[in-house]
């Protein structure tokens, strides 16, 4: 098997993989058809601490916003969830982007921008190497060597306003099917001086644009933004199920990121799952390189790691999608008969919720 790697796609995923293979003395290139990938930024930037930490890239230089926790609305419900300590980093998610091409750059990587890999070159690519898929949900790697699709898509629109943020260290999160059908809305301060506003939407309920116009005019949001300056917004889409095949052991094929779907369903994060699916990915080409070892090393590692927890956030989206005291308005209510909201500023975690249940044990029994 010969060395080479072609990664397609510059995103943090596809980034991450270059530099740990290329830090392994791995010829890897990487391929965009942007001139300057990440830009605009799809999506947004909220990230818990642990997560981005462990993704091993310098990402101070991208830091925004420092979040404390995060209130939760549904119905006639509200729950206030916050902590003494940082829970989450606002990242500038362009910036972050091309912090990661500098680090793949540095690691050896050659940075390929402003053409369009086609698809003879991706067979070529495979014949004389291997190929990791990390371009996004719309994948023409996956569609090339027939990896199977992504059934369930969030289809999400954001934009960014210039005003007065009075607590700038909380997100307000809204469960509400008249504004966010199969997802929810969110007002994020990206700053002390940005806030964005954003829904999503399943994509079965079509145009989210027309459903942000509705939230983003809501007696709530208004009231927030008073007479705010717009500066930008856009539309993304967000896979939210995992792609059925993520690697192809005889054409030397792995997928990566939004292109294999490796994202959390309950949230739409995919930063810290993808990173470190690309982390894996990198681990199991260098092992087939070097020893001869399978790519199925790979989809093992993936889904002994997060599969319990990508069913969890499953779990949680089915609850809060719903409607009435069934869905979040019953669920906060609970929690706050519970008193759950100290546990879970102290306890939560946003990317791993396979752990609350234990960490929660383990508070009862005074040794959390």
């Amino acid at each position: 098997m010969k060395g080479l790697v072609s990664v397609i796609g510059a995103g943090t995923a596809g980034l991450i993989a270059a530099r740990e293979l290329s830090l392994r003395g791995i010829e890897t290139s990487v391929h965009d058809q942007k001139e300057i990938p990440g830009r605009p930024a799809s999506a947004s930037g909220i990230f818990s601490i642990g997560g981005i930490n462990n993704l091993g890239i310098n990402y101070r230089k991208s830091l925004t916003n420092t979040l404390y926790g995060a209130r939760f609305h549904a119905g006639k419900e509200a729950m206030e969830v916050r902590s003494k300590e940082p829970q989450a980093y606002v990242l500038d998610r362009e910036e972050l982007n091309s912090i990661c091409i500098d680090e793949a750059e540095d690691a050896g990587a050659a940075i390929n921008l402003g053409r369009r890999v086609a698809g003879n070159e991706l067979g070529k690519m495979s014949e004389g190497g291997i190929v990791i898929g990390a371009d996004g949900a719309a994948s023409a790697v996956a569609s090339y060597f027939k990896m199977g699709s992504i059934d369930e898509f969030i289809l999400t629109y954001k934009a960014e306003y210039r005003t007065r943020i009075d607590d700038a260290g909380m997100v307000d999160l809204f469960f509400d099917g008249n504004y966010a059908p199969g997802f929810f809305g969110w007002l994020c301060p990206n700053s002390d001086s940005v806030m964005e506003v954003g829904i999503g939407v399943s994509m079965r309920n079509g145009n989210a644009k027309a459903y942000f116009d509705k939230f983003a005019g809501s007696e709530r949001v208004r009231k927030v933004l008073g007479n705010a300056e717009f500066l930008r917004g856009g539309a993304s889409m967000i896979p939210i199920r995992l792609r059925k095949r993520i690697f192809d052991e005889e054409r030397n094929v792995v997928l990566v990121g939004d292109a294999a779907g490796q994202v959390k369903p309950s949230t739409g994060g995919g930063i810290v799952f993808g990173g470190n699916a690309a982390k894996m990915a990198a681990d199991a080409v260098a092992n087939r390189i070097f020893r001869g070892g399978s790519l199925e090393q790979y989809a093992k590692s993936y889904k002994k790691k997060y599969m319990v927890d990508t069913k969890l956030h499953g779990l949680a989206r089915s609850i809060y999608t719903r409607d009435g005291i069934l869905g979040m308005e019953g669920m906060l209510k609970i929690m706050k008969t519970l008193r759950m909201e100290k546990f879970l500023a102290e306890y939560g975690d946003m990317d791993m919720p396979s752990v609350v249940p234990k960490r929660f044990l383990l508070s009862v029994f005074g040794k959390a």
